[in-house]
């Protein structure tokens, strides 16, 4: 039994399905099925999928409840399916293959997708991002629609404005910033090199080694990194095992200025044993020393461009160079760059490094979330030395880099030089040795002590070994670096012998840290009984010349004056500081009186030192300000200004979110509003005669976060008093707006300084309205913004100054402003920026920044289109902007035409961007519009004449849309919203046309432009369905219906309304409404050809004929139907709907002889087009080429009138004399010839050639045709008609002699341009001028031809035509 389903409604075939018994479904897997009923079973050949069931019951649709983006693919990969297989067809074989592989990758996508669970948020983004893209492309080469997306997904254009939808389309094409959008940052993209060592190939090294990898930057001649550390066993393995396959690091926070530096990859290899590796007899084998070994080097400018297009990783071999002289060790890497061959050797063709490379963008926490490798521990980081371009809030670090340099020591009375070793160790004040608190490299744990390289007999050894001191914070100030110095001798012992040390505090006295720079420091003597485990027996010596000071030496230790060691620093800390100034200020108390100096010299102070110490700093203003407002007011102000401008900085713009946590979570000055707004006062007054305005001009940049400084202290104040003084702060506020509107109320165009404080307040006025709606009413936020606005100057006429840009930014960050989201708000503001933008459109300034304006105001309308106060702000817009909108659009269109017939292509400046832009706000206002608006508007015009330029303008501008393609062919969805559009505006707007210019008013103009508009609009090829898929031809028709129908219904009700107007339209619009009915549409056609017998009777009426209706009829079909249109249902529809109207009239008769007449030239043009386009037989093709002949010239079977016709009858059928062969295959009937053979066909037709060239006394042409009738009888042996044809040629000689004629002058004819049809221009033809005048064989007299005039005196000149 069969019962409806209720909720499987939608399945997919899972197999393929035939069956022989009637009624049965066929199906082919993967097709969608509908289902309706059931019968009792389950569903074998299909899947049921989840979908949610709209517009129950007869017109039900069952939507698949998946993602949109699925279903988008799935959809289109079945349209996909017969356009691909077509390629193929076409011999398209290489876009064949292409879209194959994209429709795999698409399928590949769909189904991670579906089936891959716990997918990332941002992998999830990924995906549709690359499904998209190759959906996008597929539709672009198969010819099919651009799909409009937000977020990936297709929309409905139902849900936006034509603006936003404008904007969808065209950030597919090509990415646009909207003018006026306000400041959105986005921050540097952070590069990261993945680095894999995966062998390194040695000659039997046999000792222990460890091998650094870092960045160096060859121009700069420094390191940019860190160092990533391996450490391998003596057989080449990592010494850990748990190491092995994981020996990866990942060299983070790379920023594109990095990216463009000559950077290489350096890597060292440093081996643990003896001091020698050939020589075994130089040292005990139980005394291991690090000891240089070989260098490697990787050129990263071609590696970069070469990776960054790989999604996987790339091996590279690094081939290891030894130093010849161990003296030039701490350079070998740049003679290895510079290719200096005599300072390093290899030691043998297969020895190297093997590493691999990937270059990874985005967040690290991102990568690690989104791969599990680099999660599981697999892969170190390794940091870039001191901060990234960005530094992020949060990003804790207190790194202190340390390079060995060198060092210069004596000999100590011993016959060679000494192999030092340096040993590097932390100790607290107390002579306790703080633990691991020392990086020799990444991917290694920390170290208590470092041991230094060993140079073999050197006295001035140069390491530059680097390494890392992660110090805690806590532990910084006390601590010191001591660095031993010991002699490893390659005698028997191998001992180490300490002969002295170094040091230096980590922190100075002032509380400063060791500055960024190389230090020399002493040289103290010592050996292995001296007591260095109380530090307090030297740390009273200096450790350098700067700390040198008079006092007695130390007993226990002695200077060595002509040994010194020198290091290098560079601190990367988000708690200390190096700078003595910023120190001062923190520490302000301890000399209040230097307050004023310590101030002032805050803007010395670098910005990576204020944003580390930013709440400190805040902290610090504040108790300044709170301590002594009326001495230190102003200088607080300046360095809060200051403070602020610097956070405008990219490096350090992530560190607005610290201000905005200060400000709301620790900011405690709850009196410091009062003199805020008293500085910023005194700033703006100033402005009016201020010389130089810098001071003022950043005081008006950082106008956003004093507001906030200033609302949070109110704020605070309210509370703590339970809102007191509130009248008072009301009016400082209102008094402050009114020197901000003082400030741009100033018109010195001379004045550069005060323009550009005009642009910096401008800038930063629309972000202090979300922080005034805090203490006030939106009403009263609104009137703030209206008065501000309202006293700009209308236009800054400037030259070679963007206010007026500026200004409009300022007034679009309004609009997408929160304040702006708010009904009351818009109420009052939007007079004011309607104004502005009306001026700036009437004035052709800043086209583009009106455009996004409008298209954000529309896009909020949209949004709010249920809210009642939506009526009034449309209402508001049309009589501000539907005028110049239209204005504008007519300007930009004609510059458009101009440009293009100079230039001869279209401007993509005027059309891609200003065009399509206010075309798409144009429709969006006319979609808003109601019946209401629509009447409002006409009520307002003053006079007629104001009326009739406003049809006028709307028409024309109506028609460019049609005629100049301002969307592109693929834009479907927007060539379809705006023909719908347009059909509605012009269905509202027609009653008003009717009732204003009809009858006396009657205006030629108006109507011309509208039944111009109709034609263009039902020819549009958008609405062609009959070319279009039928799944595409269903979505348009479900959607919009037949739109060409509607129009047309609208047109011919437009005409019957024109009463005895309609004359004035007769010839004229004959052609135009005759392409309307050749449109392919049945309903179209029955509306439209009625009209025909409508414009005959007018004409009889009036002229007792209709010979222009015929004439222009006839004259216009011809050449409509060469153009491909028509067909045989029009021709039998144009006949039976005429027939049926003219059967009624008075003038039937001729009508009916008309209307038969036109049909049978109908049925020749179409038998004509038909042949020439198809592979017809030869025969055939003569037979349609003699009826259109004979059709065109009147008939050839005496109908001809006496005298020179009867010479265009002769050479109208030379023609199809000439194509005929002295053969005897059969030919069939045509017109008045019965069926005979092809020879029998010649002879008739030279017969009646020869009679009529006789008649027309063209004797010269009956001659040649005599002279070959002869030779075919005189073949055939019939003398009778040889005898016959004889005389007659005698007798052409005769008259030719003897009878008195006009000399005939023949012309070549041919037909030059596009009013002719196309299968008429390629052939010439021949003319002749007797005395009975002009003279045709091919063409209607009443058409206008060119003719190039050739004198032909004798039949020979003829026949060379």
């Amino acid at each position: 039994m069969w019962t409806l389903t209720e909720d499987e409604k939608l399945g997919v075939a899972i197999f393929n399905f035939r069956s022989c018994v009637p009624h049965t479904l066929t199906l082919e897997l993967g097709e969608s099925v509908r289902i309706l009923e059931k019968c009792q079973g389950n569903f074998h050949y299909i899947h049921v999928k989840k979908c949610a069931v709209t517009n129950k019951g007869s017109r039900e649709a069952a939507v698949p409840v998946e993602d949109a983006v699925v279903t988008e693919v799935t959809s289109t990969l079945r349209e996909w399916a017969s356009l691909w297989k077509q390629l193929y067809v076409r011999h398209k074989v290489d876009l064949f293959f292409r879209v194959a592989h994209v429709m795999s990758e698409l399928m590949e996508l769909r189904r991670q997708l579906t089936t891959m669970a716990q997918l990332t948020e941002q992998h999830e983004r990924d995906i549709k991002r690359h499904m998209t893209a190759r959906l996008d492309w597929g539709n672009e080469h198969l010819g099919l629609d651009l799909v409009p997306r937000k977020e990936f997904e297709m929309v409905d254009e139902d849900r936006v404005s034509v603006s936003d939808l404008y904007k969808m389309h065209n950030s597919q094409v090509c990415q646009l910033c909207r003018p006026g959008g306000g400041h959105q940052w986005r921050a540097p993209v952070a590069h990261h090199l993945l680095l894999n060592l995966k062998s390194f190939t040695s000659n039997n090294i046999g000792e222990d080694s460890d091998i650094f990898f870092w960045l160096y930057d060859l121009r700069e001649g420094k390191s940019i990194s860190e160092k990533f550390l391996v450490r391998l066993n003596k057989n080449g393995g990592p010494k850990k095992s748990e190491k092995v396959d994981k020996l990866r690091t990942l060299f983070t926070d790379l920023s594109n200025k990095d990216m463009k530096r000559d950077l290489y990859i350096v890597s060292q290899v440093i081996r643990t044993g003896r001091m020698s590796l050939n020589d075994h007899k130089k040292g005990p084998p139980h005394v291991r020393y690090r000891r240089p070994y070989g260098c490697a080097v990787l050129a990263m400018s071609d590696v970069l461009q070469t990776i960054s297009e790989l999604k996987d990783e790339k091996d590279f071999v690094l081939k290891v160079y030894m130093c010849n002289n161990e003296s030039e060790w701490y350079q070998i890497h740049e003679n290895i760059i510079r290719k200096s061959s005599t300072k390093y050797s290899a030691p043998g063709n297969n020895y190297g490094l093997i590493i691999s490379l990937r270059l990874l963008r985005g967040d690290v926490e991102e990568l690690q979330r989104e791969n599990k490798w680099m999660s599981s521990g697999s892969v170190t980081l390794t940091r870039k030395l001191g901060f990234p371009d960005v530094i992020m809030p949060g990003d804790m670090r207190n790194d202190l880099y340390l390079t060995l340099e060198r060092g210069d020591f004596e000999r100590g009375g011993k016959s060679v030089q000494k192999n030092i070793e340096v040993g590097v160790s932390l100790l607290s004040a107390d002579g306790e040795v703080v633990q691991d608190c020392i990086s020799v490299g990444c991917g290694e744990p920390n170290v208590t002590e470092h041991r230094s390289l060993v140079l073999y007999h050197s006295n001035s050894p140069r390491w530059s070994e680097a390494i890392k001191l992660p110090v805690p914070v806590d532990r910084f100030r006390g601590c010191h670096l001591r660095f031993e110095f010991r002699h490893c001798s390659t005698k028997d012992k191998g001992d180490k012998k300490l002969f002295g040390f170094s040091f230096t505090p980590l922190m100075r006295d002032d509380g400063t840290t060791l500055s960024d720079q190389s230090h020399e420091l002493f040289v103290y003597k010592c050996d292995e009984n001296s007591t260095l485990c109380n530090p307090g027996l030297y740390l009273s010596l200096p450790c350098c010349k700067d700390h040198l000071s008079p006092g007695l030496p130390s007993m226990a230790f002695q200077r060595s004056t002509r040994e010194t060691f020198w290091i290098s620093t560079q601190l990367s800390s988000t708690k200390l500081t190096q700078n003595v100034d910023l120190l001062a200020l923190l520490k302000w108390k301890a000399h209040p009186d230097r307050v004023g100096d310590i101030l002032g010299r805050l803007r010395h102070v670098s910005g990576e030192e204020i944003v580390k110490f930013l709440q400190d700093i805040l902290d610090t203003l504040f108790s300044i300000l709170d301590d002594n407002t009326d001495k230190y007011g102003p200088l607080v102000f300046q360095s809060l200004v200051f403070v602020i401008n610097l956070l405008r900085d990219s490096k350090y713009f992530h560190f607005r979110a610290v201000m905005d946590t200060y400000i709301h979570k620790h900011f405690a000055g709850a009196l410091a509003y009062k003199e805020l707004i008293r500085c910023l006062r005194w700033s703006m007054e100033r402005s009016a005669e201020a010389v130089r305005q810098d001071h003022i001009q950043d005081v008006m940049r950082a106008l956003e976060y004093l507001f906030k400084f200033i609302i949070q202290s109110r704020s605070l104040y309210s509370r703590a008093t339970c809102g007191m003084e509130e009248e008072q702060f009301r009016n400082s506020i209102q008094e402050l707006f009114q020197s901000i509107r003082f400030v741009l109320s100033l018109d010195r165009p001379t004045c550069e300084t005060l323009i550009f404080t005009q642009v910096a307040v401008l800038s930063s006025l629309p972000a202090i309205f979300d922080e005034l709606l805090q203490m006030f009413s939106v009403q009263e936020v609104a009137e703030f913004v209206r008065g501000t606005l309202a006293s700009l100057p209308s236009m800054l006429h400037i030259p070679g100054h963007s206010v007026d840009a500026v200004k409009l930014q300022s007034i679009a960050r309004t609009v997408d402003s929160r304040l702006f989201s708010f009904p009351e708000s818009r109420r009052i503001l939007l007079p004011v920026l309607l104004h502005h933008i009306h001026l700036h459109l009437r004035h052709q300034k800043e086209l583009l920044m009106c455009s996004g304006i409008l298209t954000s105001l529309f896009s909020i309308i949209k949004t709010s289109s249920l809210d009642a106060s939506v009526h009034e702000e449309v209402e508001m817009m049309v009589e501000s902007l539907l005028d110049v909108l239209l204005q504008t659009l007519l300007s930009i269109m004609s510059n458009s035409q101009s440009q293009e017939a100079v230039r001869g292509h279209r401007c993509p400046q005027c059309t891609a961007e200003t065009s399509g832009e206010f075309v798409s706000c144009l429709l969006s206002l006319l979609r808003h519009m109601t019946d209401i608006h629509f009447q409002h508007l006409m009520e307002n015009f003053q006079s007629k004449d104001v009326l009739k330029e406003f049809m006028m303008k709307i028409w024309c501008v109506f028609r460019n849309l049609m005629k100049l393609s301002i969307f592109p062919r693929d834009w479907n969805v927007m060539r379809l919203l705006t023909s719908h559009i347009i059909l509605s505006t012009a269905q509202r707007l027609a009653p008003f046309q009717l009732k204003n210019f009809v009858g006396a008013d009657f205006d030629f103009k108006v109507w011309s432009s509208y039944f111009s508009l109709a034609v263009l609009y039902i020819n549009q090829p958008s609405l062609q369905l009959e070319n279009m898929s039928p799944s595409k031809r269903k979505k348009i028709f479900d959607k919009y219906g037949d739109m060409r129908v509607t129009m047309t219904y609208e047109l011919f009700s437009m005409w019957q309304n024109l009463g005895e107007n309609k004359r004035h339209f007769i010839p004229g619009m004959i052609g135009p409404f005759l392409g309307v009915t050749l449109v392919p549409q049945a309903e179209v056609r029955n509306i439209m050809i009625p009209i025909f017998h409508d414009m005959m009777d007018w004409e009889q009426r009036k002229n007792g004929n209709f010979k222009q209706v015929e004439a222009e009829l006839i004259d216009k079909l011809d050449s409509l139907v060469s153009e491909g249109k028509g067909d045989d249902n029009y021709r039998e529809l144009f006949s039976l709907l005429l027939l049926e109207k003219i059967e009624q009239e008075t003038w039937r008769e001729t009508g009916i002889s008309f209307v038969t007449s036109v049909t049978r030239l109908m049925e020749r043009l179409l038998d004509y087009r038909d042949c020439m386009r198809g592979d017809e037989t030869e025969n055939k093709k003569m037979g349609c080429t003699v009826n259109l002949l004979v059709r065109f010239g009147g008939g050839a079977n005496g109908d001809w009138p006496n005298g020179g016709r009867r010479i265009q009858a002769a050479f109208t059928l030379l023609l199809y004399w000439e194509l005929l062969q002295w053969d005897e295959r059969p030919t069939k009937e045509l017109l008045h010839y019965p069926a005979q053979s092809e020879w029998q066909r010649k002879e008739a037709l030279g017969r009646k050639l020869v009679h009529y060239f006789g008649k027309g006394k063209c004797w010269e042409f009956g001659v040649p045709l005599c002279r070959e009738l002869a030779f075919q009888y005189e073949s055939l042996y019939d003398y009778q008609s040889l005898s016959w044809v004889k005389k007659l040629e005698a007798a052409y000689f005769d008259y030719i002699m003897e009878q008195q004629r006009l000399e005939p002058k023949f012309f070549r004819v041919g037909f030059y341009g596009r009013k002719f049809p196309f299968f008429l221009r390629p052939f010439f033809f021949q003319c002749m001028k007797t005395c009975f005048g002009f003279q045709s064989n091919c063409y209607r007299p009443n058409l206008p031809l060119f003719l190039l005039p050739e004198t032909v005196s004798s039949p020979a000149d003829q026949s060379s035509l």
